[in-house]
């Protein structure tokens, strides 16, 4: 009797990369970002700069394994602290598998900006945001004009806020990527640490309540992070470059801090999943934005 033949089913590849997410400040590339990993990792506010950090996402599937990155706003430096931002994204240009490059419904094609995009080898998904914004009308014409310019995989007319579109990123850049074991273990979702999260959220709250130049001169340090059974004690210092800066943080009777530090407790309460006691302090720190060993101490350079 002869034997019965089974043939063997082919191995299903696994694929894996590095989707950068790059434009310039305040297109939405933070609200994209987490609108896509389906978590709130990266602090979204109205103000440019608010991201100065490269933040991952990491998605995982048995079959394959995105990671999403987040990076700051492309600017012409103008402190030290901007030039550690640019690196980031300067890296994040080098490393990608995929470019997500996300510019702002009805905004000019800035040659400054966009002209080294135009040669690229790697693969680029051109994501025109803030639709939501702009009449259905008007939508056509500004997507023929980006396609004109530059040479995408795929153009996308998406709203990250409301997620308008935003499901039809997904199919197109896991076809991009290629065959590649993952880079990081299965069961993580990002490559910042619990004290990261804390002091973003906590410099979140700084940009939403004060304006001018408070928000762009603070940098808040996780002193202290006691993760206990019920309870998160998180200790932080607030810096300003200025005394008057100080005084302007803390406010008339420590009522502005206080305020900051209530929002803080309630959003980290809402992140963690637990209850948070937090303690915020406020000091100087001169010309921090300058100097690179101050930049260094705060985790801009390595």
């Amino acid at each position: 009797m002869p034997l019965s033949v089974v043939p063997l089913q082919k191995k299903l590849m696994h694929k894996a990369g590095f989707v950068n997410i790059i434009g310039k400040p305040n297109v939405g590339k933070s609200t994209l970002m987490n609108q896509l990993v389906g978590v709130r990792l990266s602090i979204v506010t109205p103000k440019a700069q608010t991201t100065r950090h490269r933040v991952m996402g990491i998605i995982n599937d048995p079959d394959f394994q995105i990671v999403y990155s987040d990076t700051p706003g492309i600017l012409e430096p103008k402190y030290a602290l901007h030039k550690a931002m640019m690196s980031y994204v300067n890296v994040s240009l080098e490393d990608a598998d995929v470019i997500l490059l996300v510019i702002e419904a009805g905004e000019k094609f800035d040659v400054a900006v966009y002209s080294r995009f135009q040669n690229m080898t790697t693969p680029i998904i051109l994501i025109i945001n803030k639709i939501d914004k702009i009449e259905s009308s008007e939508r056509g014409k500004i997507k023929e004009l980006w396609e004109k310019e530059l040479k995408a995989k795929n153009v996308f007319s998406v709203s990250a806020l409301t997620g308008e579109n935003t499901e039809l990123i997904f199919p197109a850049l896991l076809n991009l990527l290629p065959e590649h074991p993952a880079y990081f273990p299965k069961d993580e979702l990002t490559n910042r640490n619990e004290r990261f999260f804390a002091s973003e959220i906590i410099r979140e709250k700084i940009f939403f309540h004060f304006s001018q130049e408070i928000p762009y001169c603070v940098q808040v340090c996780i002193d202290e992070f006691r993760d206990k059974e019920n309870l998160l004690w998180i200790r932080a210092t607030i810096f300003v470059e200025r005394e008057s800066q100080k005084g302007m943080v803390i406010g008339k009777k420590g009522a502005a801090l206080k305020k900051v530090g209530t929002d803080s407790r309630i959003s980290l309460e809402e992140f963690f999943g637990k209850k948070v006691f937090l303690e915020t302090h406020v000091k100087v720190s001169p010309n921090w934005r300058q100097e690179r060993e101050k930049l260094r101490s705060f985790s801009y350079l390595e």
